[in-house]
């Protein structure tokens, strides 16, 4: 471990169920679902008419008019999630050094809605009808640079893509950056837009979604006996990582000890977990060890749960292997159940859950747990929140292409 140790000072959340951090908890521990019918699009011929989509979302005083319609929309939830996370942390960059604040911030897809508009442009106009803003709207790496741009912060920028793994990716690298001592702050997490034509009905293609129509709330289920797939979500979470020295000069307010990172790759199938979830085991024990954790210091595990077949049988049988035993002292759950699967944002958005399950004292819920699966039998905090004290969490989240990223949060102390 580095000497430096890296606190979390700042949240800023966008999603389904909340705009703001304290908005979204409140409604996670009312056990809300964000899931409805889809209003984005006419959704009437894809196979899945639902999705967890962003409600009344404000970009007043966060950014320009002028300058939203050259902005993808998932640039629109990164800048408003980073607005709150900075005015959480109370930081004034005036009296910061810019070049020791970096920026990184990842997507799954980036532009996506952007880049299908754009098509649309082409086919019926030819290619005099894109937008300037076109490639600058779709790019991955733009949320860091609007942020940087907005804040004239110097220190290291970039993007991340790693599927759904991207946003504990761009944490882990931000941690390792301040570790190493390449910057004091970072502000980092995930963003993501992809409820469009293209993206439900892709994600429909390879039968990742679930189709129960019928009842939208109720179909995000991770490890019930009849989950039947994930359902699609958007939004952003972003954090202000910063070097405990650092921030107790300035007299911050710590959230959490940021403790340590577990990144590895299944190499086994783009889409399927590896058998018994070996990635996935490897990247927690990694996770525990960078952090100087045990077993016994676990308490939560906010799972990766995505309410498919595979990776919630996959992810247990990862989280029995690791913990043996005590797997069964663990409370687990998914916020999933409430928000959907906000794909490269959904490390951030989880990470915050379990920093405000860590100061809070409560676990937060998995929804709509009706039926047990003999294949999934842990405590899986079944559709009501429950006070517990917790030391430490791990949030896990496991990507298409066999990527897997493990964070790992404590009480600061």
């Amino acid at each position: 471990m580095s000497n430096r140790r890296v606190v979390v000072t700042g949240m800023g959340v966008v999603s389904p169920i909340g705009n703001s951090v304290s908005e979204f908890w409140k409604n996670v521990l009312a056990g809300a679902s964000g899931a409805d019918y889809i209003t984005k699009f006419d959704a009437s011929e894809h196979t899945t008419k639902f999705a967890c989509e962003v409600k009344n979302l404000s970009t007043e005083g966060v950014i320009e008019p002028r300058e939203l319609k050259r902005m993808d929309e998932y640039c629109h939830f990164a800048m408003v999630a980073t607005d709150e996370a900075v005015r959480n942390s109370g930081l004034d960059f005036e009296k910061e050094n810019p070049e020791r604040i970096g920026v990184i911030i990842g997507s799954g897809i980036g532009g996506f809605k952007s880049f299908e508009e754009s098509h649309r442009r082409l086919l019926e106009g030819g290619p005099r009808k894109l937008s300037p803003y076109f490639i600058t709207q779709m790019i991955i790496d733009i949320a860091s640079g609007h942020v940087s741009i907005k804040y004239n912060l110097k220190g290291p920028n970039y993007g991340i893509v790693s599927a759904c793994a991207t946003a504990s990716h761009a944490i882990g690298d931000a941690m390792k950056i301040i570790q190493r001592g390449d910057a004091d702050v970072m502000i980092s997490g995930g963003s993501e837009a992809v409820i469009s034509p293209m993206g439900v009905g892709g994600f429909n293609a390879m039968k990742a979604l679930s189709t129960r129509n019928d009842s939208p709330k109720d179909a995000s289920r991770p490890f019930d006996k009849d989950r039947d797939g994930f359902v699609v979500g958007e939004g952003a979470g972003i954090l202000i990582l910063e070097e405990l020295e650092h921030a107790k000069k300035r007299r911050a307010h710590i959230y959490s000890e940021l403790r340590g990172i577990g990144f590895t790759a299944d190499a086994h199938h783009i889409t399927a977990p590896s058998p018994g979830g070996e990635g996935a085991v490897r990247a927690m024990k990694l996770c525990l060890a960078d952090g100087g954790l045990n077993l016994d210091n676990i308490q939560y595990i906010n799972a990766h749960g995505t309410s498919t077949p595979y990776n919630d049988k996959s992810e247990t049988e990862a989280i029995k292997i690791v913990f043996g035993n005590k797997a069964y002292e663990l409370n687990v759950s998914s916020t999933k159940s409430q928000i959907g699967h906000l794909l490269g944002a959904a490390g951030g958005v989880e990470l915050i859950a379990s920093i405000m399950a860590i100061g809070n004292g409560v676990i937060p819920p998995t929804i709509n747990y009706q039926k047990p699966d003999p294949e999934c039998d842990l405590n899986y905090t079944p559709n009501q929140p429950i006070e517990r004290k917790i030391y430490a969490a791990i949030s896990n989240t496991f990507g298409f292409g066999g990527n897997n990223a493990v964070l790992s949060v404590s009480r600061y102390e």
